[in-house]
């Protein structure tokens, strides 16, 4: 391969490499931006709200916080019973998956 050569391909290489880091970059401020205008748009939405939109959010998010609190109480005790002695198959009583009902 002469110098020449060589010289294309490593500038080939270099202006890829230089192009694909720029729309990297570019895509991950893009995204950053989109996160940014989504967060203020809800912030003003919670501000802007009325009392009884207030109080609809609020209860729709404590109800989400009760689901997951449920789920991590059935957590701890399965690994309660587990720890007392139970097999795996004695602490998930009631978790069975009821096919074709």
């Amino acid at each position: 391969m002469s110098t020449i050569a060589q010289r294309q391909k490593i500038r080939r290489i270099v202006w890829t490499g230089a192009i694909a880091s720029v729309t990297m970059v570019g895509a991950w401020y893009g995204a950053g931006l989109k996160i940014q205008s989504e967060q203020k748009t809800a912030a003003e939405q919670i501000l802007e709200a009325s009392p009884a939109q207030k109080i609809a959010q609020l209860e729709e998010r404590r109800g989400e916080l009760i689901a997951k609190r449920l789920g991590l109480e059935k957590k701890i005790r399965q690994v309660e019973m587990r720890a007392n002695g139970a097999t795996r198959e004695q602490s998930m009583v009631g978790r069975e998956r009821r096919r074709g009902e």
